[in-house]
């Protein structure tokens, strides 16, 4: 192989990896290996400036085909837990931050014992499951709901301000969470694998994806194209040149034939 060749094929293969290898971060949808349960998304900004307020993070969902969170029981919710402890590990830099999960009241003003009854879902769930931090909901102006998470922050009366729920100002500027229906043609698992250690179930486990196939194959297409037009240029040259230099040595041959015999004509004539 022509080492030009070579270099650019190593060149590409290189490439490929780094594409195939990245680590799982913040953005990343996260589905189920039974593609039976439903895919998330943990959409969490380092920078406050970058929060969003209720109804952008609403949008923000449902302009990727999916809804703000819904919670439908306590398995649910564990499962989610699981997901925010593995994204947040020390070692990831991400802290404080609650999220914007998709239960929100309308009406203004409602402070009477009735006010929890008034809360549903933004995606049109019917689930009943609440898990309010103590005291919660305070209603008034607050509307649309968070779930916790300040681990950095002392514990209040209900424990520490970890995974409830708490209402707050729906313009107030937080992460978010977005749900999905499971995927029916799941792209190739990445490195990170979660569990959900779910209480009197079995282990579930769970891969973190990118949000489709193309997405992927634009990702390892497209970079490599100006790599692949060099390989073909330099295998090309190869060619020519190989042909130019076989053409040559026939021609030299050819041509060194008729010269070959009238010295041998020549020399038998002298020696007459």
């Amino acid at each position: 192989m022509h080492p030009a060749v070579s270099l650019l094929l190593s060149t590409a293969l290189l490439c490929d990896h780094g594409a195939f290898g990245r680590r799982v971060v913040s953005g990343q949808k996260v589905c189920f290996t039974d593609f039976k349960q439903p895919c998330y998304k943990m959409a969490y900004f380092h920078e406050l400036s970058s929060r969003v307020s209720f109804q952008e993070a609403r949008q923000a969902c449902e302009s990727e085909g999916g809804t703000l969170l819904s919670l439908e029981n306590e398995a649910e919710q564990k499962l989610i837990e699981s997901m925010l402890q593995n994204l947040t590990k020390p070692e990831t830099g991400i802290s404080d931050g609650d999220f914007w999960i998709g239960l929100w009241r309308n009406g203004e003003g409602q402070t009477s014992g009735a006010c929890p009854d008034l809360y549903q879902w933004s995606d049109g769930s019917s689930s009943q499951y609440r898990n309010w931090y103590t005291d919660e909901p305070s209603c008034g102006s607050e509307k649309c709901v968070v779930m916790y998470h300040q681990p950095t922050a002392n514990p209040g009366l209900g424990g520490p301000y970890l995974y409830q729920w708490n209402d707050d100002r729906c313009n107030m500027k937080h992460n978010y969470i977005c749900k999905y229906e499971p995927e029916i043609h799941p792209t190739v698992p990445v490195e990170k694998t979660y569990f959900t250690n779910q209480p009197g179930d079995t282990d579930q486990n769970v891969v973190v994806t990118e949000a489709g196939i193309i997405p992927n194959l634009i990702y390892v297409v497209i970079p490599t194209i100006p790599l692949l037009l060099l390989i073909l240029v330099a295998f090309g040259t190869c060619c020519f040149q190989m042909v130019h230099k076989r053409k040559a040595r026939r021609n030299f041959i050819k041509d060194s034939t008729p010269l070959s015999s009238e010295c041998l004509a020549e020399s038998l004539n002298s020696n007459l």
